[in-house]
Parts: C-alpha cells; structure tokens; sequence
C-alpha cells in the first residue's frame, strides 16, 4: 500500500521530471486566470465607479416623469400627445407630502448664453430652491435660487463652475448680466465643481427658476419632478403617497415613478452581468489549458506504462493509481491558478497605474473563484488519463515496456 505522502512525491517528481512540458502547462492554466483575473478585476471597477458615480446625488430619490414607461415617457416637443404634463401645482402637492424632504420641478433646454462680451451654447436648467437639497449639491460663492412662489420668481442664475470660467473668468460673476434667448437673468451664485458624471460635464450648466424655464422654453408642463425624502423611510412606502396622490389629481396614471433604489438595482444587475460575461471571455483561455492537461497527462500515461505495470505487479490498488495521475493534474493546475493570480493582480494594478482614469478593483472572491475553477479544471482534465492508467493491465504494461 502506498502511503499518500509516498503519492504526493512521487506527482511532484513526475511534474520535475519533465521542468518544460510542465511549465507549458503551467504557464496555460496561468495565462487564463490571469485573463480572468484582469478582465473581472476592470469589469468589477468599472462597476463600482458607476455605482459611485449615481450615489453622489444620494439615495433617497424618487423622479416622476410625464407618460406611462410603456408609452415612452413625455414625447418629444412638437409632436402631439395626449399625456397631461406634469405642473407646477403638481410638484408643490407632491412637495406637501409627509416624509418629503425636498422637491425640484425640472425643465432643461440647450441655449445660447451671451454674457460679459462672450457667446456660449449650453444647458439651461430650470429647477426648484430645493435641488441643493435633492441632489446634495454645494454653493461655492454667492447663493441658490430662492424659495418664491412661480408667479413671481426672478430671473435669477447660477452658474456652474466650469461655465462661469468660461464666461467671466477669474472675475467675480455675482451680480452679472446673462442674456438667453431674449431674457435677461442676474448671476447670484456659483456651484461647486462636481465633474464628470458618465461623460456629461455637470460644470457646464447654467439654472434659473423653473417658471422662468417654462417661459423660455415655451412649455406647458414640466419635465421631472424629483423628490428627496427622508432616512429609514421605504422606497415604497413614499412611491405609493406619489402615485395615489397625482392619480387623484390626473383622474390616471399617466406618469412613471423612478425610484434612485431601482435604478441603482438594475443598474447593479446588468454590470453583474456584464462583468460575468467579460469573465467568461477569459475563461476560455482557462479552457484550453485544461486541454493542454489532457494532453500533457496522456502523454505521460504512455510514456510511464512500465511503471504502472510495476505498481500494479507490487500491488498498488487501482484506486491508488488513479490518484497518483488525478494529483499530478490537480497539482500542475493549482500551481499554474497561483501564477495566473499573481501574473493577474500584477496586471491589474500595473495597467492601473499607466491609466489612472481606469477603475480596478480585484475582490478576494474573484481571486478564491478563479484558483477554485483553475483546480477544478485540472481535476476533470486528469480524469480520462488517470482512469486510463488504472485500467492498465500489469502483464500487458510490463510486456510493453
């Protein structure tokens, strides 16, 4: 009877026997958990940055949008529809609601702006005093919209940060003249830069009162209206305060609630998805170094006939020598997913430091998935020549020797 330390080097010895086929194989098993370690470690950063890049405004908020989802939402303007819009007296109902902590009444536009000598086409944003409030967004000098009633709002402005350089500068904004599309709006705030969000440039905006927006862009209704609402309180719970109360007011549900927890869940799910598939991609590397085990261990089958013959003759119980073939496959693959993993993460964190704009993130589950996977390969690759070498009958095995 062999004892399994005698089995474990007796594979160790067969792997260092025969130092470059085995690295070959090696080296097959290592190249496709590397793949998947690197293309599962960007597609995992890349989720985590896009989540992030959405819960910068908070959690907490629920968007209604004129028109049923199944419809397509609002139409475009200039095309008739029989969706009632969304109004002002609308928001402020939704606004009176309990658990409400904010309410923005939007309406956008692309226009030109033309202020101290210089001409800039850009968004125009009508919202409400709250969407600091909302959108947890911060004045860097000046102040926001005040709370007024629509009737008699201002024509006030303020600017983001990327366009109030463009426009005045290093100069001081806050007091300023703007001019769009006929009307006039005074500067009296300036908001914190907030970046890039998923390629749009949120600096690049300028927000006036929602009335005043209505007025410019010649609109009936608006667009969104988005509601931020206390902690601990369901998603749920404040949908159905909203879709009861605008039912009431519309005679129908003739609009769709987005809540912030049900975007970033399907979000969530399809970068979930999208980050198993790139993952997959990798695994076919995985795939054909579990071939190369097939092949490496038939070969060494072949080649090592009269020693199988002489184990059987000595005794060793077929059991035994099928362990002996499936450790030697286990060990070359476990060995090769140690090596992928560090060729990997390596990677990983180099191609980090060369783009820094790139997101990685390697989890420590991907890492035990990838060395798990990687053993199982070479487990089931082994299996075929392993059971091939027990089944070998002692004569023949020694005659052919």
């Amino acid at each position: 009877m062999i004892r399994p330390r005698d089995s474990l080097l007796l594979a160790l010895r067969a792997i260092t026997a025969h130092r470059l086929r085995s690295f070959l194989t090696l080296l097959g098993i290592a190249v496709g958990v590397a793949a998947v370690i690197l293309l599962t470690s960007i597609g995992e950063g890349i989720h985590r940055f896009v989540l992030a890049e959405f819960t910068q405004f908070g959690t907490n908020v629920i968007s209604v949008s004129p028109g049923r989802t199944k419809t397509a939402g609002h139409a475009p303007s200039g095309i008739p529809t029989s969706v009632r819009p969304l109004t002002l007296d609308d928001a402020r109902a939704l606004e009176r609601l309990p658990h409400i902590t904010g309410m923005t009444a939007t309406v956008w536009g692309n226009s030109e702006v033309n202020a101290n000598g210089r001409l800039r086409r850009t968004t125009v944003n009508g919202v409400s005093a709250d969407m600091l409030k909302v959108f947890s967004i911060k004045v860097r000098s000046g102040q926001f919209l005040p709370a007024e009633d629509a009737d008699s709002a201002r024509a006030f402005m303020v600017l983001g940060a990327r366009l109030k350089e463009e426009l005045f500068g290093t100069a001081n904004p806050l007091g300023a003249k703007v001019h769009v599309g006929g009307m006039q709006f005074r500067v009296i705030g300036v908001l914190e830069a907030k970046g890039q969000f998923l390629g749009i440039d949120l600096d690049d905006a300028a927000y006036i009162p929602t009335a005043r927006a209505l007025e410019l862009y010649n609109r009936d209704g608006i667009m969104k209206i988005d509601l931020s609402y206390e902690e601990g309180v369901r998603a749920a719970g404040v949908s159905a305060l909203v879709r009861s109360t605008l039912t009431a007011r519309h005679g129908r549900e003739d609009f769709t609630i987005t809540t912030q927890e049900d975007m970033l869940r399907t979000l969530s799910n399809i970068l979930d998805v999208l980050t198993m598939a790139v993952g997959a991609l990798g695994s076919i590397s995985l795939l054909v170094g579990g071939v190369g085990i097939v092949t490496i261990m038939t070969i060494a089958v072949n080649e090592r006939t009269g020693e199988i013959g002489l184990l059987v003759a000595l005794g060793a119980p077929r059991q035994t020598i099928l362990g002996l073939f499936l450790g030697e496959a286990v060990a070359l693959s476990a060995l090769g997913g140690l090596m992928g993993l560090l060729l990997g993460f390596g990677l990983a964190q180099l191609i980090h430091l060369l783009v820094p704009a790139l997101p990685v993130h390697t989890p420590l589950s991907f890492v035990a998935l990838a060395e798990l996977i990687a053993v199982a390969i070479g487990l089931l690759a082994g299996v075929l020549p392993a059971r091939r070498a027990a089944r070998l009958n002692a004569v023949d095995a020694l005659r052919a020797e």
